[in-house]
């Protein structure tokens, strides 16, 4: 090598290392600002979690069913869109059963806490601040469209995460025509099997739940949502989200997943929206590199993108 060309070499290597601190730095300030951000709003929204009551403009209103249902009979008041229903399968209930023995403001406390995290996991240092902004309107009610994303993601590498989406909101669970697409059968199967192996063991515990969570699936499509949502039915929606799919299984184009889930949501309200932050790791997982081994386990778990 000629010293021309070592000094070449030396000034690349130079420039890129110059390029790595930059976007160390911006990671590292852009993850300090998401924080502080996540931690103002955590304490915002524990505080106006209490007194209670659906009629104010408190926070966590989309979450008290998941605390207050009663884990035997919790479909009582199962009328899709009315305040206080909860109409999810049984054994989310069972899942989070220890924060569901807190008192509601610390169940707010964790429910809120975990919800942040997986934003967090999910954004990546570089972009947890404008995304966590983004996303206060859905951490201010509680809902579980960031844990939806997180579970979306998290199914390419591991698909059992699939039951998570289909014990919840059920007709998301459409993303799974991207491993049918894809003849992925084994991914699928899986999948599947994941879910069928929870249901069965849930019902063994509960079974009156899961015959009436069944009714209540049967009776949605025919209740009218209107009030704080966008008003295109799911008929409409959903065989667009499949249409989506098939583009996207065909063409390797993974962010797609996210987009017709949220389109197959059985109602899409307006913090919804926060399941696309599910797109940003299927885009560029390197924008999470600079979580400590974050970097290297989203690019295992999305097939080396």
């Amino acid at each position: 090598m000629t010293d021309l060309s070592a000094d070449i070499v030396a000034r690349l290597a130079e420039r890129d290392a110059a390029v790595s601190a930059i976007s160390l730095a911006r990671s590292r300030a852009g993850a300090a600002a998401g924080a502080i951000l996540l931690a103002i709003a955590w304490v915002a929204i524990v505080a106006w979690a209490e007194p209670f009551a659906w009629s104010t403009l408190g926070s966590g209103h989309d979450a008290r069913p998941y605390w207050s249902s009663f884990l035997g009979h919790p479909y009582d008041d199962s009328t899709l869109g009315a305040f206080g229903a909860y109409l999810y399968s049984p054994v989310f209930l069972q899942l989070i059963a220890p924060l569901r023995a807190l008192p509601w403001i610390g169940f707010v406390g964790a429910w809120e806490a975990i919800l942040m995290l997986a934003a967090a996991v999910l954004a990546g240092p570089a972009l947890l601040a404008p995304v966590g902004f983004l996303l206060l309107p859905e951490l201010l009610g509680g809902n579980i469209s960031i844990l939806l994303a997180l579970a979306i993601v998290a199914g390419f590498r591991w698909p059992a995460a699939w039951a998570f989406v289909l014990l919840t909101k059920v007709t998301p669970g459409v993303g799974l025509v991207w491993f049918a697409v894809r003849r992925e059968w084994r991914s699928l199967g899986i999948a599947l099997g994941a879910t069928l192996a929870i249901v069965a063991v849930s019902f063994v515990v509960l079974p009156d739940a899961w015959r009436h969570w069944v009714g209540v699936l049967v009776a949605g499509p025919s209740t009218a949502v209107t009030s704080g949502s966008i008003p295109i039915p799911l008929l409409v929606r959903l065989p667009i989200a499949v249409v989506i799919l098939v583009w996207g299984a065909r063409g390797d184009r993974r962010w797609v997943v996210p987009v017709a889930c949220l389109l197959a949501l059985p109602v899409v309200w307006y913090g919804s929206l926060a399941l696309l932050v599910g797109v940003i790791p299927l885009i560029r997982p390197q924008l999470a590199a600079r979580w400590p081994a974050l970097g290297v386990g989203w690019r295992a778990a999305l097939g080396g993108r």
